[in-house]
């Protein structure tokens, strides 16, 4: 290819922004604002540490090298965790089998940097809060306006295991209230999905909506006081409050580290005990692949222990180890 007709680092960066990710892929903006975050970061790395200015960054300068350089640095320097590495890695890939199909003269650096793996780490078990634990905290809400929210709130996000970023994003319009009571979510990758509701999370919604007339149709229906939608923090605050004070009754609250997630956690635990199969489970929490809810299969300790008193013991003789006399003289002559 004609050097003059090689697409520049900067030129394939702009491109994969604008034209891929956000017009032929449609791409979230938590996803791109998150890959530009990696690449913001990377080009300071570039320029702190091998002394190359952002605009003279090349497609050769990013090779294996300068690219597993760049992970370890996020490991040892900024003290991400593995899972953040690996999600800025995913990043820089996807940016590299782009650039693959764009520049083919650089395509065995391209190739090589694409080599650097993924780094493996110890999935912790997944935490989450016992069925009554979860009422108490639900039911903790006080009668005012914060508390109505709030008690509205973590009843919606046990109902529907809903993320936070979920949560926080449904209008009055997503609640559909009459012979079927739903809500729908707008999950990850712009993925909707529709869930049933209790009745009692169905009447909260309509007691809500009778005590402020004023939300219409593309409010939020979890409002903050001045009519915003509430944020990620907010849920969390409100939440670790809920917490605390359910603790009074249930002590073991005071061990656990309770988050909107853990939330999530503690609905696909309800419905994986009380029988749902972990493919319903998976549809329910919109994950992408049902193997994703195997986890919660792995973290159900009572579950594996009905297993267990299913299978019959066998009926095994101890017999008492005699060593032989050569093997008791070598051990003590040490």
């Amino acid at each position: 290819m004609n050097s003059q007709n090689t697409p520049t680092f900067a030129g394939l960066v702009q491109e994969f922004f604008t034209d891929y990710m956000v017009q032929q892929r449609g791409l979230s903006s938590r996803t791109v604002a998150s890959y530009r975050d990696t690449f913001v970061l990377l080009l300071r790395f570039a320029e702190e540490e091998r002394h190359l200015p952002a605009h003279g960054m090349t497609m050769p300068a990013l090779d294996a090298r300068f690219l597993a350089d760049f992970l370890d640095h996020l490991e040892i320097h900024r003290h991400n965790c593995v899972r953040s590495r690996n999600v800025r890695l995913a990043a820089v890939r996807a940016f590299l089998k782009f650039a693959a199909r764009r520049d083919p003269a650089n395509l065995g650096v391209i190739e090589n940097a694409l080599a650097v793996p993924m780094k493996r780490f110890e999935r912790k078990m997944v935490g989450f809060v016992p069925h009554e634990q979860m009422l108490s905290v639900i039911n903790v809400m006080s009668d005012t306006w914060i508390g109505q929210r709030d008690g509205l709130m973590l009843t919606l996000m046990f109902n529907t295991g809903a993320r936070v970023s979920e949560i926080i994003g449904v209008r009055v319009v997503d609640v559909i209230l009459g012979p079927s009571n739903s809500i729908r979510l707008h999950g990850k990758g712009r993925k909707q999905r529709s869930l049933p509701l209790w009745k009692s999370s169905a009447r909260a919604v309509r007691e809500w909506l009778h005590l402020n007339p004023q939300l219409h149709e593309d409010s939020p229906l979890l409002p903050t006081r001045d009519g915003r939608a509430m944020t990620r923090a907010n849920v969390a605050q409100r939440l670790k409050l809920a917490v605390e004070a359910a603790s009074v009754k249930h002590a073991q609250l005071k061990t656990m580290n309770v988050s909107p997630h853990v939330v999530r956690h503690s609905t696909a635990m309800s419905l994986l005990q009380s029988g749902v199969d972990p493919c319903e489970i998976a549809l329910w929490l919109g994950h992408e692949s049902p193997s994703t809810t195997h986890m919660y299969v792995e973290a159900d300790l009572a579950m594996k222990e009905r297993a267990l008193a299913r299978l019959k013991q066998p009926e095994v003789k101890q017999a008492r180890y005699q060593a032989p006399k050569a093997l008791l003289t070598f051990l003590q002559g040490l």
